[in-house]
């Protein structure tokens, strides 16, 4: 199992979950981080620290977001990793909460 990015995260990129992530398994892309599911290791350290709560456990997502199970399958991929707590995009909060951000993702 994993801990997967969802919708809430586009447009908003909180990256305190970054910063407690023990294995450095978040990559980033220009609007939206992602999990690797292979390097994920079920700790749950994220999941509290994300602002926006946008991180789920893989068997706990909510009804809508299964998609997002394959996209950060697929992004993290390409996108690069990210280890390291950068600010939030400039209207974070503006974004934070918006509904069925997925058509704004930048890939």
């Amino acid at each position: 199992m994993t801990f997967v990015v969802v919708d809430n995260c586009i447009k908003c990129k909180y990256t305190d979950c970054v910063e407690v992530c023990p294995v450095d398994c978040f990559y980033e892309g220009p609007n939206f981080l992602v999990i690797h599911p292979d390097e994920c290791i079920d700790c749950a350290l994220c999941e509290p620290e994300c602002p926006a709560e946008a991180i789920f456990s893989e068997d706990e997502l909510p009804d809508g977001q299964e998609k997002f199970i394959e996209l950060n399958a697929e992004l993290a991929e390409v996108w690069p990793n990210i280890a390291e707590k950068q600010d939030p995009l400039p209207d974070a909060e503006e974004w934070d909460g918006k509904p069925d951000k997925l058509k704004y993702l930048e890939r």
